[in-house]
């Protein structure tokens, strides 16, 4: 049985990534027959770095309230995809990090 587009399983590629193909649940193209008429766009909006946002030139590595939030349970930096933090400041974020770590403020592994 053909269901006229992207079939059962389609719902094309990159689902999550900006690119076409984030429309869940639904059977392709439908009663219209077209290969794109059951598909939706879905826009992800563009992550932008906290510290360019707000004008932070030095991440200070006293302050444990901020550096703990790009800091997970298991004591891992967080890489820049999950924050959108501009390459800069993501080097400036880790050795802040290190810092801490390094003075006892923030702990090195989950314990």
């Amino acid at each position: 049985m053909s269901f006229g587009g992207g079939g059962l399983r389609g719902g094309g590629g990159g689902g999550g990534r900006g690119g076409p193909g984030g429309g869940r649940g639904g059977l392709g193209g439908g009663a219209r027959g077209g290969k794109d008429a059951g598909k939706r766009y879905f826009f992800r909006r563009r992550k932008v770095c906290k510290f360019c946002a707000d004008k932070i030139d030095y991440i200070d590595y006293k302050d444990v309230k901020l550096l703990s939030g790009f800091v997970p349970e298991r004591g891992k930096v967080l890489p820049r995809r999950m924050f959108g933090t501009c390459a800069e400041h993501q080097r400036k974020l880790t050795l802040a990090i290190k810092r801490a770590r390094n003075i006892a403020l923030l702990p090195f592994a989950a314990d």
